[in-house]
């Protein structure tokens, strides 16, 4: 089975992709928890250091499975609650999905995740955590957390790939 990347002319074997997808996966939760440990993965004012990674649909379509699983598996590890665990994860998934169609263009690629994250997580903030504040100042802060995450980590990490494209995500 081939999953063909037209971004980077490569085809997966399944065994690639999945290899790929449990590294994306992998690293994610590591980062995350990292950033739980310095109070930084949760609450209204967020940035995680693995939202970086939203970008790697840009190289691979094992980045869509692999951000997603990583952000189930962080969730649950980091004590989230169970309304964080779905719809973060949901959150994660469409931005990866976004991402992951956007790929032709290396600055469009960090919006989908910004966005998806933006418009769902605020609402998480509010019902299952009860934070204080509105909906409007979470869509902010988050939307601050993902811009410095996805937007401003996540095109130095492109830079710092896109050279290795090949070696890392597989080429021709």
């Amino acid at each position: 089975m081939n999953f063909n990347n037209k971004q980077s002319g490569s085809n997966l074997t399944q065994t690639q992709f999945i290899t790929q997808a449990a590294a994306i996966a992998t690293v994610y939760t590591v980062l995350t928890t990292l950033a739980a440990g310095f109070g930084l993965a949760s609450g209204a004012i967020q940035v995680r250091f693995s939202e970086a990674l939203t970008v790697l649909p840009f190289f691979t379509p094992a980045a869509i499975p692999g951000l997603t699983l990583g952000c189930l598996i962080s969730n649950i590890v980091t004590g989230c609650a169970l309304p964080d665990v779905i719809f973060g994860t949901l959150a994660t998934f469409l931005g990866a999905v976004g991402s992951y169609a956007l790929r032709k263009n290396r600055f469009m690629v960090s919006i989908p995740p910004i966005v998806s994250n933006m418009i769902i997580i605020p609402f998480v903030l509010s019902y299952a955590y009860h934070i204080p504040g509105g909906i409007p100042y979470f869509m902010l802060t988050v939307g601050a957390g993902e811009v410095i995450s996805c937007l401003l980590f996540g095109q130095i990490l492109i830079s710092a790939l896109n050279p290795f494209r090949n070696t890392i995500f597989g080429g021709e």
